[in-house]
């Protein structure tokens, strides 16, 4: 493969052609992808496996995480005295979709299935709920986890000389910070100033030094401000980036775990309801760790593989730009760890719909409304666990139902990324402003009717060769040209070849894990 972009092995780049690229696994250098696989730095190796042994840490594998009953006994007997929110080290082994809202194990992830009374179509949408991840309440704490224990294992980070610096939009951020500080190092969030105010009372509990809370200008949409300062942070080298966007560590831990849980539900309601298809799987981009999910989801059960984003800002929809209040989504841009050319469905879904539903489904008025249209109890009581983020989830997979006309044997699967504990003060501001004279029974009803009732199929790409070309290419301009990437490991990603080799790495980790683990001595003791 060469990086010359007039030969002939780029010549039909942005014309359409997927076969232009060629990967060989037998020449892939993982370490220029930070998917390292052995001890690159014996020395610093060392001290993490001290400074372990003297902490009482030991590490889950991802094997493990995707199915948390093979946590040994021991480990899952100490955890019933363990607050999940709790700094202590042993909530790494919480770290899955196993988890009630109390840090009890269980045996099916925690879901609600929602009926076509709430969203207007027939095909039942389930969806997982985020909030049962242990300390931060929602489940980037998972990606955080996996892009920082394969640069541990391997000796690269060091936590007696590295600071991990978490660039996010908020969720990410918190979960790096609670991830390094139970696992002994020193972490730093970096977002925009702008996010919500729950995101910031957290991080000030967590962290002891205010200089390790790096607040970038703007807010969602502000995610070259967060490179920017990641920039500069790279120049002192006791600063270790640990960039979701560009982490592939981010989309195996995905891909391994996520998918496992979520595949997981759709059988057990494809048993209750044979013939049951899974026809799609739908998520915000962000960094786009969670759309990983989506490829083993799309490669054993057939389902189409929908990324949304903000109608506000909709760079794959239409190469544009601007603001939105979508918290939780990264924007204007293409994550260098989306895998495009398998992505089939692109949604847009307005913050204004994500504002207003944050409120219906919150108060006395949009659920007496949601009664009225006969959305039973059970259904009514999980609302609480829908932030901004996942309410544009649902809103999407409405809209991807419709496009595809979807029928009841035809279900959807989401996640709730958060919950609304993490949105008050969102609540708060619209209620002060557009909702200024109170939430009325009027406002509710407008509410539920336009974004899910008669939710519409505007602003919904389904991609061709072309339109996945076309986004593709789009990210050449961060990556290749903002961000200094290699414009072959730009290149390669475009091959299903090299996305299948990438996400063959969770096993290697996980034997390098169980060395780590047992170098510390502290799961035998």
């Amino acid at each position: 493969m060469s990086a010359n972009p007039t030969s002939s092995a780029t010549s039909n780049v942005g014309i359409g052609s997927f076969e232009a690229v060629d990967f060989d696994s037998s020449t892939f250098d993982p370490s220029r992808f930070g998917l390292t696989t052995g001890i690159v730095d014996e020395v610093g190796y060392g001290r993490s496996v001290e400074r372990f042994r003297t902490q009482g840490i030991s590490l889950p594998t991802f094997g493990q995480m995707a199915d948390p009953s093979t946590i040994p006994e021991s480990v899952r007997e100490s955890l019933a005295g363990v607050d999940r929110n709790a700094a202590d080290p042993r909530n790494l082994y919480r770290v899955h979709w196993y988890n009630d809202l109390h840090g009890g194990m269980v045996d099916l992830p925690d879901h609600v299935v929602l009926p076509p009374e709430l969203t207007g179509v027939a095909s039942p949408i389930i969806v997982a709920f985020g909030n049962r991840f242990p300390m931060i309440g929602a489940h980037k704490v998972l990606a955080a986890y996996s892009c920082l224990v394969p640069r541990i294992v391997s000796g690269e980070y060091d936590p007696t000389i590295h600071r991990a610096i978490w660039p996010s939009t908020g969720n990410y951020a918190r979960g790096g910070v609670a991830i390094s500080r139970i696992m002994g190092c020193r972490g730093v969030a970096v977002l925009p100033e702008n996010m919500s105010r729950e995101r910031f009372e957290w991080l000030e509990e967590w962290i002891a030094d205010p200089g390790d809370v790096i607040r970038t200008s703007g807010s969602e949409s502000n995610v070259k401000e967060i490179y920017d300062a990641c920039d500069e942070l790279a120049e002192d080298p006791s600063n270790f980036i640990l960039n979701q966007f560009t982490e592939f560590a981010n989309h195996v831990g995905h891909h391994e775990v996520t998918s496992r849980a979520l595949e997981h539900l759709y059988l057990h309601h494809e048993a209750q309801r044979p013939g049951l298809r899974l026809a799609a799987f739908v998520a915000a981009s962000g960094s786009s760790g969670t759309l990983a999910a989506g490829e083993r989801l799309k490669a054993d059960h057939g389902a189409r593989i929908a990324a949304v984003e903000a109608v506000e800002c909709p760079t794959m929809l239409y190469n544009g730009y601007g603001e939105h209040n979508i918290q939780g989504i990264g924007d204007k841009h293409i994550p260098l760890i989306h895998n495009v050319t398998n992505t089939d469905v692109v949604v847009g879904v307005s913050d204004r719909a994500c504002d207003e539903l944050g409120v219906a489904f919150t108060t006395d008025e949009g659920r007496a409304r949601l009664s009225a249209a006969g959305v039973d109890d059970a259904v009514l009581d999980t609302l609480d666990h829908f932030g901004l983020s996942s309410i544009c989830n649902v809103i999407a997979a409405i809209k991807v139902s419709r496009e595809l006309d979807l029928g009841p044997d035809d279900a959807l699967i989401t996640l709730a990324t958060d919950g609304s504990e993490l949105y008050g003060s969102e609540r708060e501001s619209m209620m002060a402003g557009r909702y200024a004279t109170g939430f009325s029974d009027a406002d509710a009803d407008a509410a539920i009717t336009s974004h899910l009732l008669e939710a519409d199929t505007e602003h919904v790409e389904v991609l061709t060769e072309l339109g996945r070309n076309r986004i593709f290419n789009l990210a050449y301009y961060t990556w290749v040209e903002q961000q200094g990437i290699e414009f072959a490991d730009f290149e390669v990603r475009r091959s299903q070849d090299f996305w299948r080799h990438v996400q063959t790495f969770a096993p290697s980790w996980d034997a390098m894990i169980e060395e780590f683990n047992g170098r510390t001595g502290v799961l035998a003791s």
